[in-house]
């Protein structure tokens, strides 16, 4: 008898755990006009693990026809989160590019951190969000030996955004109609010649769900627009369970920690005890491959940052 109800009640908690999985997929797959489900896609990745436990405590239950069930739904969640964790073996032997990106959290990171990640690294290309005008300043000062060049627009509160270059720049730009410093520059770089390297930074749908949506299509129209080799360094306030982040990378574009196989790489908020567990920083790629990704802890800030190695094509 009691084997009976642990069965039981092993299946009603693996149908549970399976409606979470299937609330996930579906979370993942519709674009969704309204703001309560796009927030709840934001961890639809979490739900979609559901349909595994769901699976487990069916075979545990010798449930086999709920299990055939949880199995379906378990292929479903590998077709969606596998190639994040396998690299797509791309192979570009062009030049190196290393990129860090990284949201300041209004100037307060420990700028000395983000100083001293660039000089370990070696990073090429610094790209910033919420940089106020002391931040830009002290950060000027500090990377002027490693980032000599630079395009600056700082702001108050989240407004402003950066961009530093081991290289020289020219062509910037400040994109009109949005709320905060959206911007892009081109690198010369000695091998790879011209690199567009744009920053985004959109409000969170939290705030301004109907703003984030206008100009996360307005990113993805600049982006569709571009031809050449370009990076992309962003806090989109988007993970890749949100559609509108997926748009972005299914034109020229690709997510590098996707082409790194890195994993989820959660980047916000760190400064939580339970963080971090959103991935909304990113950096993207167009005309190469990334042989590297992974997140760096800035002190003080509510982001973890971002640092690839990219390869860009001959």
């Amino acid at each position: 008898m009691t084997r009976v109800w642990v069965s039981r009640v092993a299946l009603g908690l693996g149908w549970c755990a399976l409606a979470a999985g299937v609330a996930g997929i579906v979370l993942y797959f519709v674009r969704w006009p309204w703001e309560l489900p796009v927030l709840a896609a934001s961890g639809a990745t979490y739900l979609m693990l559901g349909a595994v436990f769901g699976l487990l405590l069916f075979l545990l239950a010798k449930g086999w026809r709920s299990a055939a069930v949880a199995g379906v739904a378990v292929a479903v969640v590998l077709w969606t989160q596998l190639p994040f964790f396998v690299s797509d073996g791309r192979a570009a032997t062009g030049p190196e590019l290393r990129v860090l990106q990284s949201n300041l959290l209004v100037g307060a990171a420990d700028l000395s951190a983000v100083a001293r990640e660039v000089r370990e690294r070696r990073v090429d290309v610094l790209t910033l969000q919420e940089l106020t005008p002391e931040a830009a300043e002290r950060l000027t000062a500090e990377l002027a030996d490693e980032l000599p060049y630079h395009y600056l627009e700082p702001g108050s509160f989240a407004g402003g955004s950066g961009i530093f270059s081991r290289y020289p720049l020219r062509d910037n730009v400040k994109y009109d109609g949005f709320w905060m410093a959206n911007m892009s520059a081109t690198v010369e770089h000695p091998r790879a010649g011209a690199v567009a390297v744009f920053v985004f930074h959109p409000p969170p749908p939290v705030v301004d769900f109907e703003v984030w949506g206008a100009e996360m299509r307005r990113i993805r129209e600049i982006l569709d627009g571009h031809s050449g080799p370009a990076v992309v360094g962003a806090d989109f306030n988007a993970t890749r369970d949100h559609s509108a982040f997926r748009d972005l990378i299914a034109g020229p574009f690709d997510d590098a920690a996707a082409l790194a196989g890195a994993g989820l790489l959660p980047t916000y908020p760190t400064d939580k005890r339970w963080g971090p567990v959103l991935g909304i920083d990113h950096i993207l790629v167009s005309g190469g491959t990334a042989d590297e990704v992974s997140s760096v802890t800035i002190p003080r800030s509510d982001h973890r940052a971002l640092y690839a190695t990219l390869r860009l094509n001959d």
